[in-house]
């Protein structure tokens, strides 16, 4: 029978052991404290980035929410989930970007969306201190670009940029509109069709129908309807925001009108395509519109007996290339790169399927000289030898 004296005889005993061997004492406590802080760390480890991500928001009173220059569907969709999550959470989002929205289909997210974005051209343009990259991980396009420390950083291409407090960048993804609605998911947001109100379900946070038909129409872009580039948790992304889904708005952004200068610059490429094997390599001249550059590259590798396919067009002086791959052999991004490294004002990159780049005017600040010109005959034997994989 266990007595209260039995009890005081084992404590004395302990107490006795104690001042024998305080070594033993010290170890003990060391032990806890490793045990407990490996229960916290376990504990964070658990925690999916959905709700650190919400955490973190929550913690501010307004962010802003930056994309890359020249934004595409991904990028909107993603800064748009972004905004709700936080505005749901009562902070203040502002959507900003530098460059233009040009593409046609482009403008027609925008505007059927009815999204709210502001252009900026310099740092001071920023609305807030606390800055979330969106489908890029190093600010730039603006004047004072590199002197931004994100708060969070939310990508999926490759890179060495991070946020100062979260950073989730998935390359194996392939749209960071998919990471934005595992957000939503891991919150246990409820997605809201669109016959239906917020007020009508019973979740804290809802997914609003709004940001899914952005999200899906940016998962879909990015991975060319699911079949370039696409993982497991993209079709798993596409699967939950779908019952929010407004198709007649989906359908309206997919199909908007077709700029007349897209169509020609099309024509010129297919015409004037140089062909070296299955590569093709096609400068256009001139453009008004550079997004036309980009469509006239998924058009060109849609030919027959195509697998890797370069345009290079011109406006105000600076080139723009925009390249396609569907050749194992031939990582896209990287050539371009390797190309346009070696030149002056060239900058370049992307992914194994989809690369671009730019090669700026140099200018003579005296203003004696004419800008140099840039030999396009080698610039595309350059990109041929770059496909072909001898750099």
């Amino acid at each position: 029978m266990w007595s209260l004296s039995a009890a005081d005889d084992r404590l004395s005993q302990a107490e006795a052991m104690a001042r024998e061997n305080p070594e033993l004492v010290v170890a003990a406590a060391v032990v806890a404290l490793v045990a407990l802080v490996g229960a916290y760390v376990l504990f964070r480890a658990r925690r999916t980035p959905g709700v650190r991500f919400r955490r973190l928001l929550a913690e501010h009173d307004e962010i802003v929410v930056l994309m890359h220059p020249n934004p595409d569907p991904d990028a909107m969709s993603a800064a748009l989930g972004v905004a709700s999550l936080a505005e749901q959470l009562d902070v203040d989002a502002a959507v900003q970007y530098p460059g233009q929205i040009r593409h046609q289909e482009n403008r027609a997210f925008r505007t059927v969306l009815d999204l709210d974005l502001e252009p900026i051209e310099h740092v001071s343009d920023l609305a807030a201190e606390s800055v979330v990259l969106v489908d890029h991980n190093e600010p730039r396009g603006f004047a004072g670009a590199n002197g931004v420390l994100p708060l969070a950083v939310v990508d999926h291409h490759p890179g060495d940029g991070a946020g100062e407090a979260f950073t989730d960048v998935r390359t194996d993804y392939g749209a960071t509109a998919s990471v934005v609605a595992e957000y939503f998911q891991q919150n246990d947001a409820t997605p809201v069709p669109p016959d239906k109100h917020a007020s009508e379900t019973d979740s804290d946070l809802t997914l609003p129908t709004d940001t899914a038909t952005g999200l899906l129409y940016g998962i879909l872009t990015d991975t060319k309807h699911l079949t370039v580039g696409a993982s497991e948790p993209d079709f798993a992304a596409a699967a939950y925001v779908y019952p929010g889904v407004d198709q007649d708005r989906l359908d309206r952004i997919a199909n908007p009108a077709v700029d007349a200068e897209v169509l020609e610059v099309k024509a010129r490429a297919i015409a004037g395509r140089r062909i070296e094997g299955s590569f093709a390599v096609a400068d256009i001249g001139g453009v008004n519109n550079v997004d036309a550059i980009p469509q006239a590259a998924d058009e060109l590798i849609q030919l027959e007996g195509v697998s890797a396919v370069v345009v290079i067009g011109e406006r105000d002086g600076t080139v723009h290339l925009s390249g396609r791959s569907r050749d194992d052999r031939v990582h896209m991004g990287n050539a371009i790169d390797s190309v346009l490294s070696d030149r002056d004002n060239g900058s370049g990159g992307g992914h194994s399927r989809m690369g671009g780049g730019t090669i700026a005017p140099t200018i003579d600040p005296t203003g004696d000289e004419e800008p140099e010109t840039i030999d396009r005959d080698a610039l595309a034997d350059d990109l041929f030898r770059a496909m072909a994989g001898d750099v």
